[in-house]
């Protein structure tokens, strides 16, 4: 078995990376602890100028790493180039902040003491990362942790070797010392080992339910903490006082930026009906000018998706949905060339108990719901086992407010798009998983809060 880089864009294996052997595993578990010991010694200050010479080296080899991207997924160039821009933003983040988010925190306590939790390390992690963000989804999670003084094990997603081995070569360049980030090439036996092992202290996992069980269900069984974020079919609210043109400009990045394969992309568009036929109207308008190319240049917007399973998959969905009565508006076909190629589409009339109603589509489809109260937009909103985020657009802050307060999902954003900040906290509720990554929040997961009451010694 291999991790290959197979082109999207035209179907073609580019190259292959080995997996690692069960001894080369078992030589870098062995390992685990006294690496951990060495990075934890190193004081916070120094831990945070490292990160600062990583966010700098992600600028310097920005085109190198978006090509990287680009070849691995499919990823437009535009896009990729934004992703690592945005990924110096993260490390550039915890290296600014990352020392007073480590300040220890004073409590109250009975008269004659003093309490302080304090934040120390715990040990080795595992980082289990997805395909769709090859640099963004590792850097939130590895930039927090080796702030705290975590060590890191990355297990990157099969169709991105060549991304991995770019990330710890990065840290090596910033002078990161042996071990602080580590690549497995392994498949799912020898990540289960990975995850018994001792020395490794908790998982973080973002991909799909299937793969959060699994590794979910490992960690409990060896009580390893774990992050989990998973899934999402977010919706995207759009009430009849609303900026129609905007909500649908602002539709059209939601839902169908990195080819819809976003996990908080805007999968369930719910509109009022005052304003359904304007803006389906345009949507679909908007849909029909969209058409994929070739991501390696620079005014592409939609590419390839990722695999052809991808395709085969999309497919099946929005057939389903066709078949039993929704109207396929425009797109929702494959594209007759090598490589993994969908038209971008747009559904409405989309009836519960179908594939399109109740899974996440994880590619340019755009489902569009009418209602006719707000009262019905939150129900249809709420009707999802997922819980990841939403988007509510109404000329009312009060009213959009009072419909995100009754939102079951870990983040709402109001008349935008979900913030792109390396500050603020992402993670969901419901199957989209638990914990959260980002700012302060994201380095209070796997962080020993270490209590210290001193009693005052009596005269």
């Amino acid at each position: 078995m291999h991790y290959a880089v197979t082109n999207p864009a035209t179907g073609r294996i580019e190259s292959e990376q080995p997996l690692h052997t069960d001894a080369e595993i078992d030589e870098t578990l062995g390992r685990l602890a006294q690496h951990h010991e060495l990075w934890r010694a190193v004081a916070a200050e120094e831990r945070a100028a490292m990160l600062g010479r990583v966010a700098d080296l992600y600028i310097e080899e920005r085109e190198n790493l978006a090509a990287i991207m680009v070849r691995e997924m499919g990823k437009p160039i535009a896009q990729a180039l934004g992703e690592v821009d945005f990924v110096a933003s993260i490390f550039r983040h915890y290296a600014d902040n990352g020392v007073a988010y480590l300040s220890d925190e004073p409590l109250d306590s009975a008269a004659g003491s003093t309490a302080t939790v304090v934040r120390r390390s715990i040990g080795a992690v595992l980082g289990i990362m997805p395909w769709n963000y090859p640099h963004y989804q590792v850097a939130r999670f590895v930039a927090p942790n080796v702030m705290l003084g975590n060590t890191v094990l990355l297990k990157h997603a099969p169709q991105c070797p060549e991304s991995a081995l770019a990330i710890v070569a990065l840290f090596e360049k910033a002078g990161a010392p042996d071990g602080v980030v580590s690549v497995l090439f392994a498949d799912e036996d020898q990540i289960a080992r990975v995850i018994a092992h001792p020395s490794v202290q908790g998982v973080s996992l973002t991909g799909s339910e299937r793969a959060g069980a699994a590794v979910g269900a490992l960690a409990g069984q060896h009580l390893k903490k774990a992050v989990l974020e998973l899934g999402g079919s977010d919706p995207y609210i759009v009430l009849d006082d609303a900026d129609v043109d905007a909500a649908v400009s602002g539709a059209v990045i939601a839902r169908f930026a990195n080819a819809g394969q976003a996990c908080n992309s805007a999968k369930r568009i719910i509109v009022h009906t005052d304003v359904y036929d304007r803006f389906v109207a345009a949507l679909v308008a908007a849909v029909e000018t969209m058409v994929p190319g070739d991501p390696t240049l620079e005014d592409t917007f939609i590419g390839p998706l990722a695999s052809g399973a991808a395709v085969d998959t999309l497919v099946e969905q929005v057939r389903d949905a066709v078949t039993a009565g929704a109207t396929l508006q425009v797109g929702g076909t494959r594209l007759d060339k090598p490589g993994a190629w969908f038209s971008p589409a747009v559904l409405t009339g989309v009836l519960a108990g179908t594939r399109a109603y109740s899974e996440e589509l994880f590619g340019p489809v755009a489902v569009v719901h009418r209602v006719d109260t707000d009262e019905q937009a939150i129900a249809l909103a709420n009707d999802s086992v997922y819980g990841l985020g939403a988007i509510v657009r109404s000329g009312n802050p009060d009213r959009a407010a009072a419909v995100a307060a009754q939102l079951e999902v870990g983040m709402v954003a109001i008349n935008g798009l979900q913030p792109s900040s390396a500050a603020l906290p992402f993670g969901g509720v419901k199957r989209s998983g638990f914990g959260r990554e980002l700012g302060r929040y994201g380095m209070d997961e796997f962080v020993n809060k270490k209590l210290v009451v001193t009693t005052a010694i009596a005269g």
